[in-house]
C-alpha cells in the first residue's frame, strides 16, 4: 500500500492501553516523516497523549451519559480526511464510525463479528499473550510497510510532564511535611477490577516494613472510589493517603518525583514505566492479565507472581484457591530495599 500522509491511531480504552500504545506515534513518524498522526481517545485519558512530540492532533471521543455519539464522531473524523487509520482497540461502534467517515485504509483484527469494516485485517488472537501488548501494537504497523523490532530497552513513550503540575505537587508536598529530600515511594493499592490484586493486608503489611525505613515517605495514590481502601495503608506519619486529590496530569507530576512505584496491575504501573522510574508489580498467573501480555515494559523491574503451582489459571480457580496470597512478603520488602539502596 502507499505510505499514510494523514493517519488516525483509535485507542479510546483505559490509561494502560493508551500509554502501551504510545511508542505508535513516533516509530511511524521516523519511517514516514511526512506523515501526520492523530490519536483518537477519551477525554480522560487525554492528558496522556497530550504535546507529544510525535502526534500531531488530539480528537476526543464524543460521549453524552457514558454513551458514544456516533453522528457527532462520524463528522469529527470525516473532517480530517485521514487516509488510514488503525484501530487499536475494536468495538463495533468505533468500527462503524470509521467505516462511515470514509477512511480508505482501515486496519483492524480481522476475529470480530464486525471485522467486514476493516479492509485491511490482522489475524492474532492477542488472548494467547504469546507477546506483550505494546509488541501487539506495534505489529499493527506492518499493515503500512512498518517492520520494528520492539524491545524494553528501546521503546519510547514521550510522556510529558509539565512545570506547572509539578510546582502543584511540591506545594502538595509541602503542605503534607513530605520533603524531597527524602527517597519517594509511591503505593498504588488498587486496580479497578482488571486483575487479580494482591490482598490489601499483605499490601498493607509491606506498607508498614517500608514506612519503618529511615529518611523516606510514602505516598498512596488511588482514585475517588477508592479513598476509604487508600485510608487503610495511612499506618503512620511516614504515610499520607493523596487518593481522589490528584487529576491525572497531577498524577504524572507525583510519579516523576517518585525513586520507587508499587501497585498491583493498573494503568498508573504503566505511567511509572513511561516516565523511567523502577516499579514492583504484582501479577496473576492468569494468561488473559498475565505479565507476559500486561506487564509493564522495562528493565527496571521486579514481578512478583503467585508461587502456587497451578496450571491454566483462571479467575475463577485463582480465587479459589487464593492464588496472590502465597506471594511472601518478606521477599517483597527485601526487594524493595534492595531498590532503594538500603542496607
Amino acid at each position: 500500500m502507499n505510505a499514510p500522509k494523514n493517519l488516525l491511531v483509535v485507542r479510546t480504552d483505559r490509561i494502560g492501553d493508551v500509554i502501551l500504545s504510545l511508542p505508535l506515534a513516533e516509530i511511524v513518524k521516523r519511517k514516514y516523516p511526512g506523515c501526520k498522526v492523530s490519536f483518537l481517545v477519551r477525554a480522560y485519558t487525554s492528558t496522556l497523549v497530550k504535546d507529544n512530540p510525535f502526534i500531531d492532533h488530539v480528537l476526543l471521543l464524543k460521549e453524552k451519559n457514558n454513551k458514544i455519539l456516533i453522528k457527532e464522531n462520524i463528522s469529527a473524523v470525516r473532517q480530517k480526511k485521514f487516509d488510514a487509520c488503525i484501530i487499536v482497540y475494536p468495538t463495533f461502534l468505533l468500527a462503524l464510525i470509521i467505516f462511515l467517515s470514509g477512511i480508505k485504509n482501515r486496519i483492524g483484527t480481522g476475529y470480530r463479528w464486525y471485522s467486514f469494516f476493516f479492509n485491511s485485517k490482522i489475524f492474532e488472537h492477542r488472548k494467547h499473550a504469546k507477546k506483550h501488548e505494546l509488541e501487539y501494537n506495534v505489529g499493527l504497523l506492518k499493515q503500512i510497510g512498518i517492520s520494528e523490532n520492539v524491545s524494553p530497552g528501546n521503546v519510547k513513550f514521550n510522556l510529558k510532564v509539565y512545570e506547572e503540575e509539578k510546582d502543584f505537587i511540591k506545594n502538595l508536598l509541602k503542605e503534607n511535611n513530605v520533603s524531597l529530600k527524602n527517597k519517594l515511594v509511591i503505593i498504588h493499592p488498587g486496580s479497578g477490577g482488571s486483575s487479580i490484586d494482591l490482598p490489601s493486608e499483605k499490601m498493607i503489611e509491606l506498607t508498614e516494613g517500608i514506612s519503618e525505613i529511615e529518611n523516606l515517605q510514602i505516598i498512596i495514590t488511588g482514585n475517588n472510589s477508592e479513598v476509604e481502601l487508600c485510608g487503610k495503608f495511612v499506618v503512620n506519619n511516614s504515610v499520607k493517603n493523596f487518593a481522589g486529590k490528584l487529576n491525572l496530569s497531577q498524577l504524572n507530576a507525583l510519579i516523576s518525583f517518585a525513586d520507587l512505584f508499587i501497585s498491583n496491575s493498573t494503568g498508573p504501573i504503566h505511567i511509572a514505566t513511561a516516565l523511567g522510574k523502577y516499579v514492583i508489580g504484582f501479577y496473576p498467573k492468569i494468561l488473559s492479565c498475565s505479565v507476559e501480555r500486561w506487564g509493564p515494559y522495562t528493565k527496571k523491574r521486579t514481578i512478583f507472581r503467585p508461587t502456587i503451582d497451578c496450571s491454566n489459571c483462571s479467575r475463577e480457580q485463582c480465587e479459589k484457591l487464593d492464588c496472590m496470597n502465597s506471594i511472601d512478603i518478606g521477599r517483597v520488602f527485601d526487594e524493595c530495599k534492595t531498590v532503594l539502596k538500603i542496607c
